[in-house]
């Protein structure tokens, strides 16, 4: 995801530069940011995806009001590996009214895995999904693609969750 929020960072926060895509690799532990947008702040955990580190991602979903779940498309050998990650997390009870992003990213590499392709491995989780809401989006992270609608679209979703409320932006 850390090429994900670096170019939210940089699209939606003032004065922030970004770091060069080529000094970017793969999340090991925690990398956090936040954005204010339409009277919402968003603060970003981006959590590691590696099995061993899967464990400590249930210590940050209490304080969540929604999950952006990025999805390696050019990886089809994890993409079941990723989708069990996916059922185990909306399992969670602190996440039941939370709404999800599942992003497919680096949609900019060919041979990738379509949106529809990842959406019907997903499609499985769908009792698990329940009534909330979940949208997938193809993103490339890398060339800032797709990143502005799901930032949009968490937002949206945020505000109006009524089960859930966003808590007020502040300066705090």
């Amino acid at each position: 995801m850390l090429t994900f929020l670096e170019q939210t960072k940089t699209k939606f926060s003032k004065n922030y530069k970004g770091l060069n895509p080529n000094k970017i690799t793969t999340t090991v532990g925690l990398n956090i940011g936040r954005i204010d947008m339409h009277g919402v702040r968003l603060n970003f955990w981006d959590l590691g995806g590696q099995e061993d580190l899967q464990v400590l991602w249930d210590k940050y979903y209490a304080e969540c009001h929604a999950v952006i779940y990025i999805v390696d498309s050019s990886d089809i050998d994890r993409l079941q590996e990723s989708k069990e990650a996916f059922d185990k997390m909306i399992t969670n009870p602190s996440l039941v009214s939370v709404p999800l992003l599942l992003v497919a990213n680096k949609q900019d590499i060919p041979k990738c895995l379509t949106v529809g392709r990842i959406k019907e491995v997903f499609r499985e989780s769908k009792h698990l999904i329940g009534r909330r809401d979940c949208h997938v989006l193809a993103v490339s992270a890398l060339h800032g693609d797709g990143v502005h609608e799901g930032i949009e679209w968490v937002v949206h979703r945020v505000r109006r969750n009524t089960l859930r409320p966003p808590k007020k932006n502040d300066d705090s």
